[in-house]
């Protein structure tokens, strides 16, 4: 049988884990949301490779398009985001 400092001990240890695991940033521990949203973007950049794409393919290209009309947000969006801010789909 366990001490009780023992199983204060394995308690702490579980706690000292779960709290690790709720931390680290991997795709399991993300919102659903967001795990949808990543996979959607995923495909996305997939199907560009594989079709080609039209016109600016990187989002540092849209965001400079976005920077030279003043798009407000622009910093805070993704590559999607901003091509639709820019009207290019």
């Amino acid at each position: 049988m366990a001490s009780q400092r023992q199983v204060a001990a394995a308690r702490r240890n579980v706690k000292k884990a779960q709290a690790g695991a709720r931390s680290k940033r991997s795709i399991a521990n993300l919102p659903a949301k967001t795990r949808t949203a990543l996979g959607k973007q995923g495909a996305a950049v997939a199907a560009r490779k594989r079709t080609g794409s039209k016109g600016p393919a990187t989002r540092a290209e849209l965001y400079e398009q976005a920077k030279r009309r003043d798009i407000r947000g622009r910093s805070k969006m993704g590559r999607d985001e901003l091509a639709r801010a820019l009207g290019r789909g």
